[in-house]
């Protein structure tokens, strides 16, 4: 199976299954000298590990990190880091009635035209369990970046017809953290928690949006045609599960205006140049322009509920699947360090990059 390495120089492959013995994740290409923040990371997986409010999956997991190579004496040694992380609460028997069965909308069917079989415990290789791997690998590119003065943040934006009319200036980012729906806009935060609750009570799930905002990107990261930084962005946004979309600055949104509208006028902020409005969303022709990036990831609701439903087994016959197991019934809370962990790993990648060709 191909396709598990992402990046040019900050590079990570990850691995493991859903229901292995645990997953993990290969770091090549950090620098040396990096301290490490082993409560930050753990922090990190904390916020995307399962059974942390009502409103997610209730699978109970440590999501406790070992770093087994790479950092020596608390910094980075410029060698691959690995990270294990054991699982501990699978529950193999739960799908046990879906081995020879096509879930609806999973990645079953395809999984076994591809490569003749398919691990069922909890989808294997294709289950969102593979993301926190990206984010303890996130961590780290996090840490890199802060060290260049380089943040990022996402949040919670959209559940269902449910959405923060805020933008993301107006909004206070110390209060992501304070509710289980990562939604900074605290009323609105509270009907997305109630809703998703109902939902869940029906046995069903719903989908919604992460916003994400990248701040103090430096000029010039990213390149022309096939390189683009957004394009990075945006293939790091839609391998992450449940991804349908994406979208930066202005998004499908500025299609309603002029051009005489839309763009975006250069002024001079000191020794600086910025612009006036940032409908480009921080990236012109593929490069950063030192503003603000921000874009919008959609998730669809997840494909396992708890109703029966009408599918085909591997023999072609038609089949019932019974809705079982531990599932979230919204992704979007548990995907928001996921979407900081991917976008991290991307800036980080393309700093590098920028580095190089400067040498």
């Amino acid at each position: 199976m191909a396709g598990n390495t992402f990046g040019t120089l900050f590079k990570i492959s990850t691995f493991g299954e859903s229901h292995g013995k645990g997953i993990g994740v290969v770091i090549d290409g950090c620098p040396a000298g990096l301290t490490v923040n082993e409560a930050f990371l753990q922090n990190e997986l904390a916020r995307r590990r399962p059974g942390q409010s009502k409103i997610v999956t209730q699978r109970k997991e440590a999501d406790q990190a070992e770093i087994q190579s790479g950092v020596f004496e608390g910094k980075t040694t410029g060698t691959p880091i690995s990270i294990y992380i054991k699982n501990g609460d699978a529950r193999s028997k739960d799908y046990s009635h879906i081995a020879d069965k096509f879930r609806p909308s999973h990645a079953d069917y395809t999984y076994h035209q591809k490569y003749g079989l398919r691990d069922y415990r909890g989808g294997g290789r294709s289950s969102a369990r593979e993301t926190a791997a990206r984010v303890a690998a996130g961590a780290f590119a996090k840490l890199f970046l802060k060290e260049n003065g380089i943040q990022v943040t996402a949040y919670v934006s959209q559940v269902g017809h449910l959405k923060t009319e805020k933008k993301y200036q107006d909004l206070d980012f110390s209060k992501i953290e304070t509710t289980p729906i990562r939604c900074p806009d605290i009323e609105m935060a509270e009907e997305m928690i109630a809703h998703i609750k109902d939902i869940r009570k029906q046995g069903d799930t719903i989908g919604g949006v992460v916003n994400a905002v990248i701040q103090g990107c430096p000029v010039g990261l990213g390149n022309p045609a096939f390189d683009k930084l957004h394009a990075d962005l945006a293939k790091a946004m839609l391998s992450i599960n449940a991804c349908k979309g994406f979208e930066y600055g202005s998004g499908f949104e500025g299609v309603r205006m002029r051009g005489s509208e839309h763009n975006d006028a250069f002024i001079k902020d000191g020794d600086s140049i910025i612009t006036t409005t940032n409908h480009s969303g921080g990236i012109q022709g593929g490069i950063s322009n030192g503003m603000d990036i921000y874009f919008r990831v959609a998730f669809k609701p997840v494909a396992t509920i708890v109703q029966d439903q009408d599918s085909l087994n591997e023999a072609g016959d038609a089949v019932k699947v019974a809705g079982k197991g531990r599932h979230d019934p919204c992704v979007v809370p548990r995907a928001v360090p996921i979407v900081e962990a991917m976008a991290a790993l991307v800036i980080a990648d393309h700093l590098l990059l920028q580095r190089a060709i400067q040498l």
